[in-house]
This record gives C-alpha cells, structure tokens and sequence, in this order.
C-alpha cells in the first residue's frame, strides 16, 4: 500500500511539472518583425538598461562598475572615477 501511494505522489508530481511548461505559442507578427518589449519598466528620470549582468535603470548619481563604461556609454552614462555615474 505505501509502495502504491509514492508511486501515486510520484506520477502526481511529474504531470504537475509537465503542466507548468509553456505551451509553444504562434506568434502572429511576421517572422521579419521582430518586437522586443522591455521587461523592466523604469520610473521618471531614469534609463532602462539591458547591461551584461542584468536589466538596470540608471540615472546620474548611482553607484556603477568602473570597468564597465563601455556599457554605460552605449547609454550615455560614464563611471567616474569616484564610483558613481553621471550622464553626458
């Protein structure tokens, strides 16, 4: 009987994970369209930013990588040398 209800728990679970993967969706927009759509929104005063090490919102004053200005630029942010960003 035990043997019986763990093999049940086991199938159980198994549907429940196969349940959870997306269904493959048919996207009607034309296959030379693509749309990219922000999945960060930020406020006001702020730069949305898709950086090596995730989405940021950057604004001047933040505290940012050095060694990443060539990032930042392409936003038009520079990394002072004290750490923190300033637009130009």
């Amino acid at each position: 009987m035990r043997q019986l209800k763990t093999r049940t728990v086991g199938l159980l679970a198994a549907l429940a994970l196969l349940g959870a993967v997306p269904a493959a969706s048919v996207d009607a927009a034309p296959a030379g369209h693509p749309h990219a759509v922000a999945a960060k929104t930020c406020s006001a005063g702020y730069t949305h930013a898709d950086l090596s090490w995730g989405e940021k919102c950057l604004r001047a004053g933040q505290f940012c990588k050095q060694n990443a200005n060539r990032e930042y630029h392409r936003y038009g942010y520079h990394c002072k040398s004290n750490g923190h960003l300033r637009r130009y």
